[in-house]
């Protein structure tokens, strides 16, 4: 009785893998698979240069992956980069927040020769400056861009 369910077995086996090649069959008989698969064998050698630049960064990848050292030196130069940027980052965010209040509690009103008066401020004249010259940067950019 086992025999005869192991001989079916491989009689569907056998089957489905003479229908899987049929379907093969068909397929490669329609035009544009032959025609895909001619694109293909004329892209072959760029695709093997492609494979082995592939294969050789994935080997590098691997070889970076498993040496701590290296991992550990680079987040090490990550963080010492990050960490004064941080810094900078909450001091402004600070002074922002610092100004944001003193400007809603004030109620002071600065008139025409209070501005004339805060032109004179050296702070001010920086930020303007650097105001100016960021906006002229840009300007650069958007023409070169057309």
């Amino acid at each position: 009785m086992s025999e005869a369910t192991v001989s079916n077995v491989e009689r569907e086996t056998a089957v489905t893998e003479a229908a899987a090649r049929l379907d093969v069959l068909d397929q490669l008989m329609k035009p544009e698979v032959q025609q895909a698969i001619t694109v293909l064998v004329d892209q072959l050698p760029k695709l093997a240069e492609m494979m082995s630049v592939l294969t050789n960064i994935y080997d590098i990848a691997q070889k970076v992956t498993a040496d701590r050292v290296l991992i550990q030196d680079i987040v090490g130069g990550i963080q010492e980069v990050a960490k004064p940027l941080g810094e900078k980052v909450k001091e402004y965010a600070s002074a922002a927040i610092e100004a944001n209040d003193r400007a809603d509690s004030s109620t002071e009103t600065i008139g025409v020769f209070g501005m004339l008066k805060l032109l004179k401020d050296p702070e001010l004249q920086r930020m303007l400056r650097f105001s100016q010259a960021y906006l002229n940067i840009l300007g650069e950019r958007k023409q070169n861009q057309n």
